[in-house]
């Protein structure tokens, strides 16, 4: 049966109880109808004291019960209610008033849900929360340890009843946190040497490992782990002064790759510069000298066609003229035939001329022209005969 008031399912036994506790807060259908009801049973005999006494004896029972039935339960509580009767348990997490049958029917255990702190801090334990510091050690033998390690957990509040049946009632589960947190932490950072551990990265890693193994360990008992809170381990002096050495070093590495880097930057800034101004110059250069080529290939075009022009007139020039000096040669030709025939034929006749005509015709020819004839023998008829013009004209 789900009582509405109390926002919980209660058993029909349960229900009767509470209603009647009800009747006796209510009006005049309450304590006073009650109260009226056991009077009048008892009212037919005894003195009228002694009903008072019953009376009086009757309301601090009841209100006894009534206020005996509920448990409160405020924000960050959980409360398991045993049924002694079916053994049967139900889990409350919501805050408010729980019922509770008296008389050995039910039993309510409340624990605590909120968030809780498990600190190993100090040297020695003081309390179930409290213990002595975490000690580890390491995979290449060295020891270090953790100053203050702090792990915070929580009950699982629909695992309320799995937190009753495995650690009692109370707080007997914080019993479990000393060994689990303790031996899961030496294994996870044990696993580490102390270089690794040193590194925060690693340690990071280890301490999500430790976290998982716990959680799948005290998950089993409705135990949940939230957070694992620890320090820089702490080494011997020795071992400190060579990690703050390795620290600075490692600073100044940061540094100097910081400042590798801002070098590389400018240097790659400083390169474009130079390829952008060099691009500048060479697209310049390349437009000057497209355009210088441009203009060579045009004149150099131009001057094609004016040899073309030129090479064709004067073949054309070349070949009229030889044309014509072809016709004038064969006309020339036709001339000296004509002449050579003419004075051949002349001449020919002249052959047959006597003597006297061939003289009288040299004659002619040297008409004006004085001849010196000096006789080289004295032959009567002499065989050469040499002329020499002296300042005549043929």
């Amino acid at each position: 049966m789900y009582d509405v008031a109390a926002g919980v399912y209660m058993h029909t036994a349960e229900a009767i109880v509470v209603a009647t506790s009800r009747r006796t807060t209510t009006g005049n259908g309450g304590a006073a109808g009650l109260i009226g009801d056991i009077k009048a049973k008892i009212g037919g005999g005894g003195s009228k004291w002694f009903d008072w006494v019953w009376i009086g004896g009757a309301t601090v029972a009841v209100l006894a019960v009534m206020f005996g039935s509920f448990t409160s339960i405020v924000p960050g509580q959980v409360a398991v209610r045993v049924n002694n009767l079916t053994g049967g348990q139900l889990t409350i997490t919501q805050p408010g008033l729980v019922t509770r049958l008296p008389f050995g029917i039910h039993t309510v255990y409340v624990l605590d849900a909120s968030p809780q702190t498990f600190s190993m801090h100090g040297a020695k334990q003081t309390d179930d929360l409290n213990v002595g510091e975490l000690t580890v050690r390491a995979s290449d033998g060295s020891n270090f340890h953790f100053q203050d390690t702090t792990i915070i957990f929580q009950i699982n509040g629909e695992d309320a009843t799995t937190v009753i049946r495995d650690a009692g009632e109370e707080k007997g589960y914080l019993q479990w946190m000393r060994p689990y947190v303790r031996s899961i932490l030496r294994d996870e950072f044990g696993k580490e040497s102390t270089i690794s551990v040193s590194n925060p990265a690693t340690f990071g890693e280890a301490t999500e490992r430790a976290k998982t193994r716990l959680n799948d360990t005290l998950g089993a008992h409705g135990v949940r782990v939230t957070q694992i809170v620890t320090p820089r381990p702490q080494f011997n002096d020795d071992y400190e002064k060579l990690i703050e050495e390795r620290n600075s070093l490692g600073n100044q590495l940061e540094v100097i790759k910081s400042n590798l880097s801002a070098a590389l930057t400018t240097r790659d800034r400083k390169l474009a510069e130079v390829n952008r101004d060099q691009n500048r110059l060479i697209q310049e250069k390349r437009t000057e000298l497209e355009s210088g080529l441009a203009s060579v290939v045009a004149e150099q075009a131009n001057n094609t066609r004016e040899a073309d022009t030129y090479k064709i007139a004067a073949i054309g020039q070349g070949q009229a003229e030889r044309s014509a000096a072809s016709q004038q040669a064969v006309q020339l030709r036709g001339q000296l035939d004509a002449e050579y025939r003419s004075r051949k034929a002349e001449i020919d006749a002249f052959k047959t001329q006597p003597v006297e005509r061939v003289m009288e015709r040299l004659g002619e020819r040297l008409k004006g022209v004085t001849i010196a004839i000096q006789p080289w023998a004295g032959d009567a008829s002499p065989s050469r005969i040499e002329v020499e013009q002296i300042g005549a004209t043929q």
